[in-house]
């Protein structure tokens, strides 16, 4: 298959990933914009892409244990917390990088944080290649956030600590939000808003991500 006729069969390979995620019910037109545009195949390695559809309604294996979200998954959670064009995003755990690319498209600054070297280093590329120099990646421990870039106006999770990381709390903006799975095994979407310094948590869906796991010291 030439090239152009395999990028033909990506981008309807995208459209259908598309009518199945606003079918099930997200609505926010700028979030489905940004899913029609980034390239979700590339952000899966090459070892990985051919195991799965990378736009099936599943997620992905991309190697280390780790998987890239279901795509209902990465547009609910972006669509919950609202990301405008300018504002400052801290996603932990970066996986694929493909979170972080839908992000950038929504006019977000994003810094990233991944534990795992070899799957920051991919992702670097990746995002790279595809023109996002607006996200920024660290390998790292996610415990820790980012502090030398806080407060953000917004912080996305994608891999499931038991309690709310307190560091990350301290350094979400006065009118920020931020969502996480939260629990062990099978766990729920928790969204906090913090107002006048106080924090308010709402529960949402009940959703499986790996789990958030402690680093070593940067």
């Amino acid at each position: 298959m030439s090239a152009e006729h395999s990028e033909e069969r990506w981008e309807r390979l995208r459209e259908e990933m598309v009518r199945q995620v606003r079918a099930y019910g997200v609505r926010d037109e700028r979030v489905l914009a940004a899913m029609a545009k980034v390239r979700r195949h590339l952000f899966i390695p090459e070892e990985y892409r051919s195991r799965d559809d990378p736009y099936g309604d599943h997620p992905c294996s991309i190697g280390y244990g780790q998987t890239i979200s279901q795509p209902f998954i990465v547009a609910y959670m972006t669509e919950r917390v609202n990301v405008k064009p300018g504002e400052k995003v801290l996603e932990i755990g970066t996986g694929s990088g493909y979170q972080a690319a839908i992000l950038a498209e929504l006019g977000a600054e994003v810094y990233s944080i991944e534990i795992i070297p070899a799957l920051a280093e991919h992702a670097r590329r990746v995002l790279a290649a595809e023109g996002y120099d607006r996200v920024h990646v660290l390998t790292g421990d996610g415990y820790k956030g980012w502090p030398e870039h806080a407060p953000f106006d917004v912080i996305i999770v994608t891999c499931a600590p038991e309690e709310v990381p307190q560091a990350l709390v301290e350094q979400l903006k006065d009118g920020g939000r931020m969502i996480l799975p939260l629990g062990a095994g099978v766990q729920r979407l928790v969204v906090l808003r913090k107002r006048s310094g106080k924090v308010s948590q709402e529960e949402d869906i009940m959703v499986r991500f790996v789990p958030m796991v402690h680093g070593t010291e940067r």
